[in-house]
């Protein structure tokens, strides 16, 4: 059986990905939570080459970084990708483009699914990334049929956007009406609730994203378990 190495669910949009795809697809895995804090690669090293997580190991052979976890699954697994070429093709390229894109979305509304905040500054380069966003996902919706990104199933394309939609929830992020639909799609995924249920539960406060998070606005509600005594 997989084991998939994953970060807090309230921070890490990286462990997400992977989870949820095998999650929704409902691909047996056991899951092994690594929290944030001093000593953390120092802890996964010896799981992932890297120190970061997420990382896949099966049965000894250990496969890391989320688009080569979702590559690994897809050559053992249907559903991941599309069946149809075209459809399979435009789905690698928009997962691409989230992994290595969209750089202002993601320093400016780090992952956090447990509170709500109100932005101190929407800059250019901020609206450029959803504007992109939305473009991208009204062109899948209305290309490939919906209500996923390349067609009728979730898979691996929608499962790398899904840190999006939680960011979009918790910082009020607005997007134009048939991408603001597929968010609230992606949010109330059984997979996506579950993640959110669990996050939520976490008492652990990871000092660097916790910075980062009140750098970018105000706090307006904090919906997260009190935090753990240090």
């Amino acid at each position: 059986m997989y084991t998939l190495h994953i970060g807090n669910k309230n921070y890490s949009s990286w462990s997400l990905r992977p989870w949820v795809i095998l999650t929704a697809l409902e691909i047996p895995f056991e899951e092994r939570m690594h929290v944030f804090g001093p000593g953390f690669a120092a802890r996964t090293q010896a799981r992932s080459p890297t120190g970061k997580v997420p990382c896949l190991d099966d049965e000894g052979r250990i496969v890391w970084d989320s688009l080569a976890i979702a590559e690994y699954l897809a050559e053992r697994h249907p559903g991941i990708w599309p069946t149809d070429p075209d459809a399979r093709a435009w789905a690698r390229c928009a997962a691409a483009e989230m992994h290595s894109g969209f750089a202002t979305l993601r320093g400016t509304c780090s992952m956090s699914c447990g509170v709500r905040m109100r932005l101190h500054a929407r800059p250019e380069a901020l609206l450029r990334d959803l504007d992109r966003l939305a473009a991208l996902w009204t062109e899948g919706l209305q290309r490939f049929g919906g209500p996923y990104l390349a067609g009728a199933t979730f898979g691996a394309v929608d499962a790398f956007f899904c840190p999006v939609a939680f960011r979009i929830q918790t910082y009020g992020l607005e997007l134009p009406d048939e991408a603001g639909r597929y968010a609230h799609r992606l949010l109330a995924l059984p997979a996506m609730q579950r993640w959110y249920e669990e996050a939520l539960a976490e008492p652990w406060r990871d000092t660097p994203h916790e910075a980062e998070i009140a750098g970018a606005g105000q706090l307006l509600t904090d919906l997260r378990a009190p935090a753990a005594a240090v």
